[in-house]
């Protein structure tokens, strides 16, 4: 049976908002395991929970005092991973998009070309993010990230047939999710989401 742990009383919430450094360090260990929990539940692998859990946690010690209602920490803790784990996939993003496609692309972006794929970048961590939590793990390490098919599958316990599977349900929802905002297909993504394009190969 799993055990089961409380948000902090209001009460110790005030005295950590008045400046108590004991009532504070108990807020935060309190609050950890919850942390944790969110974590875990919306970023994309363990590394990046984990870097997300400690960034909440560093924002809630020293920010506390502008959390409003004493009633709202766990809705505000929520708030603050899921924001920390949508920037860890708009930084993969970004990086990806950024990687020349083509070598003749060598001219400079306009500054409107420069806002628009920035905007799309946006957009695209917005729907990865809202993938469930398998397939945005296999998405980001397959088709972002770029690892190899086999080290995917290991990394997640997979067979390279259930990896395969699963990578392909998340780029089936992630072309639909797009495809409902005005785009089929993310400029980051398009060879690799592109079944034609051998993306399913394990290497």
């Amino acid at each position: 049976m799993n055990q089961r742990y409380a948000w902090p009383d209001e009460r110790l919430i005030r005295a950590a908002q008045d400046g108590d450094v004991t009532s504070l360090t108990t807020v935060v260990m309190e609050s950890q395991p919850h942390v944790r929990k969110f974590a875990l539940s919306l970023c994309a692998s363990p590394q990046d929970a984990e870097d997300a859990a400690q960034e909440a946690l560093i924002i809630l010690y020293r920010k506390i005092g502008t959390l409003r209602a004493t009633g709202a920490l766990a809705s505000w803790m929520f708030r603050i991973v899921r924001n920390e784990c949508l920037r860890q996939v708009r930084l993969l993003v970004a990086r990806s998009d950024e990687a020349p496609a083509v070598p003749e692309a060598s001219a400079e972006p306009s500054a409107e070309d420069a806002v628009l794929r920035r905007l799309e970048a946006e957009r695209v961590a917005a729907a990865v993010s809202a993938l469930p939590r398998d397939q945005r793990q296999v998405l980001i390490m397959r088709d972002i990230q770029g690892l190899p098919g086999r080290t995917v599958a290991h990394a997640l316990g997979l067979s390279s047939a259930a990896m395969k599977s699963r990578l392909h349900r998340a780029r089936a929802t992630l072309r639909h999710s797009l495809a409902a905002t005005g785009r089929t297909t993310a400029p980051a993504f398009d060879q690799s989401i592109d079944p034609s394009a051998g993306g399913d190969s394990p290497q």
